[in-house]
């Protein structure tokens, strides 16, 4: 384990949310035992965090903030460090994700990343890789904050209904997932549509894609193979993607008809009997 005196920090987010942490820690006259029992955690906890060898979570990191009076220090700084624990090849993606005025996703596979509930994040990211799970789902948890900002993105999601049939991490993620669905029809910029089987080919077949459309910045397309994602500002390439959306969100079920499929399919799959939600057009 490196030494926290050997810590640059300027190195990382995470080496420098340590340095700050030791620092404050030893400002505030607390060993690393004494500052866990505050906070809710051990001291062991503490000084990996110290040594950047651990990722700190939001929650603890609150904690952090209110227990040494730092103003909030902690609080801002574990964004970034959970944002740096997201692919290298994906975080010009979030970043930009993050700014976006409008988002619009077709999801052939999957629920959309923003839409996800931890436990679907876990077993979608534990597929392959098991290592530092927990700071890969914070870390796609945390883009899902943009949601619940003051000004959130105008988000709208179409869904294959193949998306709603493939059972990911079991019945209990799925069905408290798709329950999520539902809650999130109540949001006034966030609408989210159904793809049917029957809407047979469709504009979508190539797969999975996303639109960015910013107040100021050029609007742009991003797609993901099987070993990164690729993101472009070529307008013709947006005018495809758009004129691509358009047919979906045509051929997809209505807002209301949507809810109603997410909440048989619920039921009938997973065992659970919702009320679908109808849709709020305020």
């Amino acid at each position: 384990m490196v030494h926290i005196r050997e810590l640059d920090p300027s190195g990382s987010p995470l080496a420098y949310y340590g340095y700050e942490l030791r620092r404050a820690r030893e400002a505030a006259g607390l060993t690393q035992g004494q500052l866990g029992s505050i906070v809710f955690c051990t001291g062991s906890l503490i000084g990996q965090i110290e040594t950047a060898s651990k990722v700190p979570q939001r929650e603890l990191s609150e904690r952090l903030d209110a227990a040494l009076g730092t103003g909030g220090l902690f609080s801002r700084l574990v964004g970034l460090v959970l944002r740096s624990q997201l692919p290298s090849w994906f975080q010009p993606y979030a970043e930009m994700e993050a700014r976006a005025a409008y988002i619009s996703t077709f999801q052939a596979q999957l629920i959309y990343g923003l839409l996800q509930t931890e436990a679907y994040a876990r077993a979608v990211l534990g597929t392959r890789d098991n290592g530092d799970l927990d700071s890969k789902v914070a870390a796609r948890l945390e883009r899902q904050r943009i949601l619940d900002a003051e000004h959130p993105p105008v988000t709208w999601v179409v869904l294959s209904e193949a998306v709603l049939h493939q059972q990911v991490g079991g019945r209990e993620v799925m069905r408290e997932q798709l329950g999520h669905l539902l809650d999130l029809q109540r949001r006034r910029w966030l609408d989210i549509q159904v793809l049917p089987f029957d809407a047979g080919a469709h504009a979508g077949l190539m797969g999975s894609f996303n639109l960015l459309r910013f107040e100021k910045d050029p609007d742009i397309v991003y797609t993901e193979d099987f070993v990164q994602g690729h993101m472009t500002a070529n307008p013709e390439a947006f005018k495809e993607g758009s004129v691509r959306y358009d047919h979906l969100q045509a051929a997809a079920l209505s807002l209301d008809d949507s809810a109603a499929l997410v909440a048989r399919v619920m039921e009938e799959r997973y065992g659970s009997n919702p009320k679908p939600v109808g849709h709020n057009m305020a």
